[in-house]
Protein backbone atom coordinates (compact mmCIF):
# COMPACT_ATOMS: atom_id res chain seq x y z
CA UNK A 1 0.00 0.00 0.00
CA UNK A 2 1.12 3.66 -0.38
CA UNK A 3 1.39 6.19 2.14
CA UNK A 4 -1.62 7.65 2.06
CA UNK A 5 -3.74 4.38 2.42
CA UNK A 6 -1.61 3.91 5.24
CA UNK A 7 -2.46 6.94 6.69
CA UNK A 8 -6.22 6.32 6.17
CA UNK A 9 -6.04 2.84 8.16
CA UNK A 10 -4.37 4.56 11.02
CA UNK A 11 -8.36 6.04 11.83
CA UNK A 12 -10.39 2.90 12.07
CA UNK A 13 -10.80 1.27 15.06
CA UNK A 14 -8.79 -2.04 15.73
CA UNK A 15 -10.47 -5.19 16.28
CA UNK A 16 -9.19 -7.59 18.87
CA UNK A 17 -7.67 -11.08 17.30
CA UNK A 18 -9.87 -12.81 19.76
CA UNK A 19 -12.74 -11.26 18.40
CA UNK A 20 -11.42 -12.36 14.53
CA UNK A 21 -11.12 -15.50 15.42
CA UNK A 22 -14.52 -15.65 16.94
CA UNK A 23 -16.06 -14.45 13.67
CA UNK A 24 -14.12 -16.65 11.69
CA UNK A 25 -15.35 -19.86 13.66
CA UNK A 26 -18.92 -18.43 13.15
CA UNK A 27 -18.61 -18.52 9.76
CA UNK A 28 -16.66 -21.75 9.14
CA UNK A 29 -18.60 -23.69 11.85
CA UNK A 30 -21.84 -22.25 10.15
CA UNK A 31 -20.88 -23.37 6.48
CA UNK A 32 -20.01 -27.02 7.21
CA UNK A 33 -22.77 -27.46 8.88
CA UNK A 34 -24.88 -26.55 6.27
CA UNK A 35 -22.26 -28.57 3.67
CA UNK A 36 -22.60 -31.23 5.60
CA UNK A 37 -27.00 -31.35 5.01
CA UNK A 38 -25.54 -32.27 1.31
CA UNK A 39 -23.97 -35.40 2.52
CA UNK A 40 -20.22 -36.37 1.87
CA UNK A 41 -20.18 -36.52 -1.42
CA UNK A 42 -20.79 -33.08 -2.01
CA UNK A 43 -19.48 -31.68 0.92
CA UNK A 44 -16.71 -29.82 -0.49
CA UNK A 45 -18.53 -28.36 -3.52
CA UNK A 46 -21.03 -27.06 -0.89
CA UNK A 47 -18.74 -25.94 1.14
CA UNK A 48 -17.08 -23.65 -1.34
CA UNK A 49 -20.58 -22.17 -2.80
CA UNK A 50 -21.65 -21.44 0.98
CA UNK A 51 -18.55 -20.22 1.60
CA UNK A 52 -18.43 -17.90 -1.20
CA UNK A 53 -22.03 -17.12 -1.09
CA UNK A 54 -21.91 -16.48 2.89
CA UNK A 55 -18.16 -14.15 2.73
CA UNK A 56 -18.79 -12.84 -0.67
CA UNK A 57 -22.36 -11.75 -1.48
CA UNK A 58 -23.94 -11.63 2.32
CA UNK A 59 -20.84 -8.80 3.11
CA UNK A 60 -21.08 -7.30 -0.34
CA UNK A 61 -24.95 -7.01 0.19
CA UNK A 62 -24.20 -6.61 4.21
CA UNK A 63 -22.18 -3.40 4.41
CA UNK A 64 -18.95 -5.85 4.73
CA UNK A 65 -20.63 -7.56 7.24
CA UNK A 66 -20.75 -11.75 7.28
CA UNK A 67 -22.82 -13.65 9.88
CA UNK A 68 -19.68 -13.94 12.48
CA UNK A 69 -18.83 -10.23 11.93
CA UNK A 70 -22.63 -8.86 12.70
CA UNK A 71 -22.28 -11.53 15.63
CA UNK A 72 -19.14 -9.61 16.71
CA UNK A 73 -19.26 -5.81 15.90
CA UNK A 74 -17.33 -5.57 12.97
CA UNK A 75 -16.98 -5.23 8.98
CA UNK A 76 -14.47 -5.62 6.38
CA UNK A 77 -13.65 -2.35 4.04
CA UNK A 78 -11.16 -1.22 1.58
CA UNK A 79 -9.61 1.55 3.33
CA UNK A 80 -8.77 3.56 0.33
CA UNK A 81 -12.07 4.19 -0.15
CA UNK A 82 -13.61 3.81 3.14
CA UNK A 83 -16.40 1.34 1.65
CA UNK A 84 -16.86 -2.22 1.51
CA UNK A 85 -14.86 -3.77 -0.63
CA UNK A 86 -15.97 -4.81 -4.37
CA UNK A 87 -16.59 -8.36 -5.22
CA UNK A 88 -13.15 -9.14 -7.05
CA UNK A 89 -11.40 -7.86 -3.80
CA UNK A 90 -13.71 -10.22 -1.87
CA UNK A 91 -13.39 -12.93 -3.77
CA UNK A 92 -9.54 -12.73 -3.51
CA UNK A 93 -9.67 -12.60 -0.19
CA UNK A 94 -12.40 -15.41 0.57
CA UNK A 95 -10.76 -17.62 -2.47
CA UNK A 96 -7.58 -17.69 0.43
CA UNK A 97 -9.52 -17.88 3.52
CA UNK A 98 -11.63 -20.18 1.75
CA UNK A 99 -9.00 -22.57 1.05
CA UNK A 100 -7.48 -22.76 4.47
CA UNK A 101 -11.29 -23.10 5.96
CA UNK A 102 -11.48 -25.96 3.96
CA UNK A 103 -8.15 -27.77 4.65
CA UNK A 104 -9.27 -27.57 8.47
CA UNK A 105 -12.90 -28.63 7.87
CA UNK A 106 -11.60 -31.85 6.03
CA UNK A 107 -9.26 -31.79 8.84
CA UNK A 108 -11.77 -32.05 11.52
CA UNK A 109 -14.05 -34.33 9.45
CA UNK A 110 -11.31 -36.59 9.39
CA UNK A 111 -10.55 -36.50 12.82
CA UNK A 112 -9.27 -39.80 14.42
CA UNK A 113 -6.42 -41.21 16.64
CA UNK A 114 -4.37 -42.76 13.47
CA UNK A 115 -5.29 -39.70 11.32
CA UNK A 116 -2.77 -36.96 11.66
CA UNK A 117 -5.10 -34.79 8.85
CA UNK A 118 -6.07 -32.68 11.30
CA UNK A 119 -2.64 -31.73 12.44
CA UNK A 120 -1.69 -30.74 8.59
CA UNK A 121 -4.29 -29.34 6.70
CA UNK A 122 -5.07 -26.75 8.71
CA UNK A 123 -1.49 -25.15 8.45
CA UNK A 124 -2.15 -22.91 5.42
CA UNK A 125 -4.97 -20.99 7.54
CA UNK A 126 -2.70 -20.70 10.45
CA UNK A 127 -0.13 -19.27 8.25
CA UNK A 128 -2.52 -16.66 6.39
CA UNK A 129 -4.41 -15.50 9.85
CA UNK A 130 -1.13 -15.78 11.82
CA UNK A 131 0.43 -12.75 9.47
CA UNK A 132 -2.35 -10.84 11.59
CA UNK A 133 -0.72 -11.37 14.80
CA UNK A 134 2.43 -9.87 13.31
CA UNK A 135 1.14 -6.89 12.20
CA UNK A 136 0.08 -4.55 15.37
CA UNK A 137 -0.10 -2.14 13.40
CA UNK A 138 -2.71 -2.46 10.71
CA UNK A 139 -3.42 -6.18 11.62
CA UNK A 140 -3.83 -7.69 7.98
CA UNK A 141 -3.71 -11.41 7.55
CA UNK A 142 -2.14 -12.39 3.97
CA UNK A 143 -5.93 -12.33 2.39
CA UNK A 144 -6.18 -8.64 3.84
CA UNK A 145 -2.73 -7.38 1.83
CA UNK A 146 -3.57 -9.48 -1.19
CA UNK A 147 -7.15 -8.14 -1.30
CA UNK A 148 -5.67 -4.50 0.04
CA UNK A 149 -8.56 -4.66 3.01
CA UNK A 150 -8.73 -4.49 6.33
CA UNK A 151 -11.45 -5.46 9.17
CA UNK A 152 -12.65 -2.90 11.32
CA UNK A 153 -14.70 -2.79 14.28
CA UNK A 154 -18.02 -1.49 13.57
CA UNK A 155 -21.29 -0.60 16.45
CA UNK A 156 -23.60 -2.45 13.92
CA UNK A 157 -24.05 -5.88 15.52
CA UNK A 158 -25.22 -8.16 17.45
CA UNK A 159 -22.62 -7.69 20.16
CA UNK A 160 -22.47 -11.45 20.86
CA UNK A 161 -19.79 -11.62 23.06
CA UNK A 162 -20.57 -8.82 25.41
CA UNK A 163 -23.98 -10.32 26.29
CA UNK A 164 -22.17 -13.66 26.67
CA UNK A 165 -20.24 -11.69 29.33
CA UNK A 166 -22.69 -10.44 31.18
CA UNK A 167 -25.37 -13.39 31.16
CA UNK A 168 -22.06 -15.26 32.63
CA UNK A 169 -21.62 -12.51 35.18
CA UNK A 170 -25.34 -12.44 36.02
CA UNK A 171 -25.36 -16.16 36.26
CA UNK A 172 -21.90 -15.86 38.72
CA UNK A 173 -23.32 -13.48 41.04
CA UNK A 174 -26.49 -15.27 41.56
CA UNK A 175 -24.18 -18.40 42.16
CA UNK A 176 -23.32 -17.02 45.25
Amino acid sequence: MYDGELVLIRRFPKVPMPRRIAAFAIDMLTVGLLSLLFGRQADIVMFIVFWLTLRVIVVAQNRGQSLGRWALDMKVIDPKYRAVPGLLELTKREAITGLGALLAWIGLLSLSPTNGLLLVLPIPLFVDCGLAFTDDEYRQAFHDRIAQTIVIQTRRGYSLDIKLRRLFAQAGRRMK
